[in-house]
């Protein structure tokens, strides 16, 4: 959420980002009804001061006995009262929809956020490692997971439906692997570990930017009034959700939990295998700080650096994306994605996700610190994915596959495997 003072200063701008990031807004119709409403508001004051001077002056009236003047007075108050309650009515519809249209405002974009419509226009900042040239004819991930009895596939889709999967053996290790390494990486940079609901309100959602926007794309719980989290961010940003909090050392928070999102409209090549499914585990960080664009640029640069030190130790070829404007959601300011190598689709394919979103989170689930002056201000908060498992799993299989079908361990996750260097298809094992 913006300040409406900024909007009503920037409305032009406000309007060009909402254009860019593809959200129907009319910031005329909003800067409309927030005058409107800013009217009738007035207007209400006004008569509820009238109203109540002339209650005063009729209870003076009465100590006096003066009851002829006191009778048309009454009747002056009763008029006031049904013109209020017409104002008000007004004032209540005029709120309803100033809010509205205020939650579909999107944050503004950073100076060099690349201008673009979608993925496609994303722009390459670095890029790490050498794609496999192998000698052999590579497997994709889901064959090596039947070959190694790791993936289960159409087990999970007679259960649970489409796009539901089981693990088993080495592939459940792996997947725990991986998170307990993030988990251990962001434990030694000084993050604290929470353990999260997965089920939240919809305020949670709301205060985190993903409602009203991202509704599709969650499970309901509908007695329950809850609905189930996409990630760990909307817990964790509502762990301190209207609270003044300490910030003179920046916030660090992290969460591992299973994560559930609907993927509507994904299609293509993303539905095959472990890539897009509905139910995944995600290691997420958040950080909330002070209301400082240059820290705060600071710290994207910190958890986008942890993703990729998680990449490094799993020895992966992958490369970091300035994601354009068209291809961001509402909330975020200004977002990295990172892309891994993933043989089997011949391109990277994105695996880890940073954002900064400069006071917008804040604003809504109202966060705020004091600062030097005492001032109270909203914090910045930041998100990154620190690693997504299953979808993980693609490039480490797949990269680090060999042509007896044997899958490299690499050295870091080794300790999480009993050791192992390698990992073998099944009937070797047996």
């Amino acid at each position: 959420m913006l300040d409406i003072k900024w909007i009503r200063q920037n409305g032009e701008r406000v309007q060009t980002v909402a254009d860019q990031k593809g959200i129907e807004l009319s910031v005329k119709e909003l800067l409309d009804c927030d005058e409107s409403r800013r009217k009738l508001l007035n207007e209400a004051e006004q008569h509820r001061e009238s109203r109540n001077k002339t209650s005063q002056q009729i209870g003076r009236l009465v100590s006096r006995g003066d009851f002829m003047r006191v009778a048309a007075l009454k009747a002056e108050v009763a008029q006031v009262n049904v013109e209020l309650a017409m104002i008000e009515k007004e004032l209540t519809a005029a709120e309803e929809r100033y809010a509205s249209l205020m939650q579909l405002v999107p944050n503004d974009v950073s100076p060099d956020t690349p201008i673009g419509r979608s993925d496609e226009d994303n722009v390459e900042i670095r890029r790490v490692g050498v794609p496999i040239a192998a000698d052999f004819e590579m497997l994709d991930h889901i064959a090596l997971g039947n070959m190694h009895g790791m993936i289960d596939i159409p087990r999970g889709v007679k259960t649970a439906g489409t796009r539901n999967y089981y693990l088993s053996g080495d592939g459940v290790l792996l997947h725990r692997a991986v998170q307990q390494l993030a988990l251990d990486l962001l434990l030694a940079s000084g993050f604290t570990l929470l353990d999260v609901p997965l089920m939240v309100r919809p305020d949670a959602m709301r205060h985190t930017g993903f409602f009203p926007l991202g509704e599709d794309q969650i499970y309901k719980v509908a007695e329950e009034n809850k609905v189930m989290i996409g990630t760990s961010e909307v817990p964790l940003v509502a762990y301190y959700s209207n609270e003044v909090v300490d910030v003179t050392d920046p916030l660090r928070l992290a969460a591992a939990s299973v994560c559930f999102r609907s993927e509507v409209g994904s299609t293509g090549k993303d539905v095959q295998g472990l890539y897009r499914v509905h139910q995944f585990a995600k290691v997420e960080q958040v950080i909330v700080c002070e209301a400082d664009a240059e820290l705060s640029d600071r710290l994207l640069g910190e958890i986008t650096g942890n993703a990729e030190e998680l990449l490094r130790l799993l020895e992966l070829p992958y490369r970091v994306m300035a994601v354009c404007t068209g291809d961001m959601s509402q909330k975020t300011y200004k977002q990295y994605d990172i892309e891994t190598w993933m043989p089997s689709r011949q391109a990277y394919g994105e695996t880890h996700s940073s954002s900064n979103l400069h006071d917008f989170q804040a604003r809504r689930a109202n966060i705020r610190y004091r600062d030097t002056e005492g001032n109270l201000r909203y914090c910045h908060t930041l998100n990154n994915t620190a690693v997504a498992s299953p979808r993980i799993l693609i490039p480490l299989l797949e990269n680090h596959q060999a042509a007896d079908g044997s899958i490299y361990v690499p050295v870091a996750l080794r300790p999480y495997l009993g050791g192992r260097e390698r990992l073998y298809p099944k009937a070797e094992q047996e």
